[in-house]
């Protein structure tokens, strides 16, 4: 009986030393990031002087609630990350628009840029108008997605999940003045970390990544 609960004591701490080991080896967040801009139109000061405004994001189909939060991160990496430029954020947008009674515009602008994906330079100079800002900021998001797989488990239990998430984001700077795109960058970022916890990967621990990244390549 002994020798029983000896070997059991022994089996479970062998089980707690190899665990402890893998949590040490794979604690770290591994996060890969593919970025490309194109400064088409858009110089050095230019943001600080004129300012950028948030118009809401389009999203994939399933995300759709996920605009406003998406707007809120970026706008909250812009502040953070530069804040010389005047921001406004998207609930200040939509009001600035809703006040003006320019909503119904603001709609058909949508509504066309569905189809076409040129933003109407009539209502976008609106926008720009009310918000007091030259920029305009539309993000895209063409992907997120989520899981998790066990790396390690013994008598029945998961003691390591690697815990991954994907996205892809789009960024398109319009001038509210004449309706060009002065800047465009896309980034897609993988980022996985090693957990014994039931925690995700959040959609805004990898938005704040992406953001930061798009947000560190403009002028």
């Amino acid at each position: 009986m002994i020798d029983f609960h000896i070997k059991n004591s022994m089996w479970w701490l062998m089980i707690a030393f190899l665990a402890a080991g893998l949590f040490s080896g794979c604690a770290s967040d591994q996060v890969h990031s593919t970025a490309h801009h194109s400064a088409i139109a858009l110089n050095n000061g230019e943001l600080e002087t004129h300012g950028l405004a948030f118009i809401t994001p389009s999203t994939v189909t399933g995300q759709e609630e996920d605009k406003q939060t998406l707007a809120f991160i970026f706008a909250e990496v812009m502040n953070d990350v530069r804040p010389d430029i005047e921001i406004v954020p998207l609930p200040q947008t939509l009001s600035a628009i809703n006040k003006a009674g320019f909503a119904d515009n603001y709609k058909a602008m949508y509504v066309d840029y569905g189809d076409t994906g040129i933003f109407r330079q009539d209502i976008l100079k609106e926008v720009g108008e009310v918000t007091g800002v030259r920029y305009l900021a539309q993000l895209k998001l063409s992907n997120f997605s989520q899981h998790s797989r066990g790396r390690f488990s013994a008598l029945g239990l998961r003691l390591l999940q690697t815990k991954e998430a994907n996205i892809r984001m789009f960024l398109q700077i319009w001038n509210s003045v004449d309706g060009s795109i002065v800047w465009e960058g896309t980034e897609e970022v993988t980022y996985a970390w090693d957990s014994g916890s039931a925690e995700p990967v959040t959609f805004r621990i990898i938005v704040e990544a992406t953001a930061r990244n798009l947000v560190g390549l403009l002028p």
